[in-house]
C-alpha cells in the first residue's frame, strides 16, 4: 500500500545529473575531433589585404565619368588659352627679337623685350621713349586674308610681311630738329630752343650734321642710340603715328641684363631757352649795377 505523499510521477522527476564528460558541439559526430582554424595569410607588403574587396562597379562609373567630361573640355581649353594669347599678343603685350646693332648700348643684339601696345591708345608718344614701329605695312588685304594672316603670324607658322624697327623718338609732331656735330638742337611749335642731353648714346659719337628739318604733324622723328650704325629717320624720314606698335618697357632676355626702360629727363624747352639768354641777362644785370653806382 502506497504512502500518501507517495513518489512523483516518472515526468515529474528530475532529470538525472550528468558526470561525464561534456557533450560535444552541436553539428559535430561524437568521437570525431574539431579540425583547428584556418590560418589568415598576412599580405605582402604594398599589396591590398586578401579580405579588402575590390570596387563596387558603382564607385568605379562615377571616376570613368569625371575622366570623359575632362577630355571632353580640353579642346575647349586650349581654344580659350589660344584666344587669350592671341588678343593679349594684339592688344596689350607682345615680345620683339633685337637683330641688329642700332640701339647699342641701349640694346644689344640677342635681347628680347615686351612692348605694350595698349599705351599710346592713352597719350600720344613722348620724347625719349624707344619704340617698335612698322615701315612697310604692305597692300591691304581682304577680310578672310587678314584673318589668315592674323592666325598663321600669330602661331608663328609664317612671318610677317612687313618689317619691324625699334628706335627712340627724338623729335614730336611740330617741332624743327637739327643736328650739328651730333648735337641735337630742337626748336618747339611756339619757337623756344631746346638741346637734347643724351647719355644713352654710343661712346664712338657721330658727329654729323642734318637739317634744320620740321616735323610734320601727325609724325615723329626717331633715331637709333649708335647713331653712326643706324638707319633713321635721317634717311627715312619720320613715321606716322599709325605706323607705331607700341613702347619697348622692359628688356626679359638675358636674364642677367633683365630690367625696366626709363623714360631719360631732358631739359625744359623753358629752361633751355633761359640758358640760351643767359650771357644775355648777365650782361643786362652789369649794365644796371654800374648805372645805380653812377647815379
Amino acid at each position: 500500500m502506497d504512502d500518501a505523499q507517495g513518489t512523483p510521477p516518472e515526468s515529474e522527476r528530475d532529470a538525472p545529473v550528468a558526470t561525464g564528460p561534456a557533450a560535444p558541439p552541436t553539428g559535430s559526430e561524437p568521437g570525431v575531433p574539431t579540425p583547428p582554424e584556418p590560418r589568415r595569410e598576412e599580405p605582402l607588403a604594398g599589396s591590398a589585404p586578401p579580405w579588402v574587396g575590390s570596387p563596387h562597379q558603382d564607385e568605379i562609373k562615377p571616376k570613368k565619368e569625371k575622366q570623359g567630361s575632362f577630355l571632353k573640355e580640353l579642346p575647349i581649353l586650349i581654344i580659350i588659352a589660344f584666344g587669350l594669347a592671341l588678343l593679349i599678343k594684339t592688344f596689350l603685350l607682345q615680345a620683339f627679337y633685337i637683330p641688329s646693332e642700332s640701339m647699342v648700348p641701349t640694346l644689344q643684339v640677342g635681347d628680347r623685350v615686351l612692348v605694350n601696345k595698349l599705351v599710346y591708345r592713352i597719350h600720344p608718344p613722348r620724347r625719349g621713349d624707344i619704340i617698335v614701329f612698322i615701315e612697310d605695312p604692305g597692300p591691304k588685304k581682304a577680310f578672310w586674308g587678314r584673318v589668315r594672316s592674323f592666325l598663321t603670324e600669330g602661331l608663328g607658322v609664317t612671318k610677317p610681311k612687313s618689317l619691324d624697327f625699334i628706335k627712340r623718338v627724338i623729335g614730336l609732331p611740330g617741332e624743327t630738329i637739327q643736328i650739328t656735330n651730333g648735337v641735337v638742337t630742337i626748336q618747339t611749335p611756339e619757337g623756344k630752343p631746346l638741346t637734347l642731353n643724351e647719355p644713352y648714346l654710343n661712346s664712338d659719337r657721330d658727329t654729323s650734321s642734318y637739317g634744320p628739318f620740321k616735323i610734320p604733324f601727325g609724325t615723329y622723328f626717331v633715331m637709333g642710340d649708335n647713331r653712326g650704325n643706324s638707319s633713321d629717320s635721317r634717311t627715312r624720314g619720320p613715321i606716322k603715328k599709325k605706323a607705331i606698335i607700341g613702347r619697348a618697357f622692359i628688356r626679359i632676355w638675358p636674364l642677367g641684363r633683365f630690367g625696366f626702360f626709363h623714360r631719360p629727363k631732358y631739359p625744359s624747352a623753358t629752361a633751355a631757352g633761359l640758358m640760351s639768354m643767359a650771357p644775355v641777362l648777365v650782361l643786362g644785370s652789369g649794365i644796371v649795377a654800374r648805372r645805380r653806382r653812377a647815379a
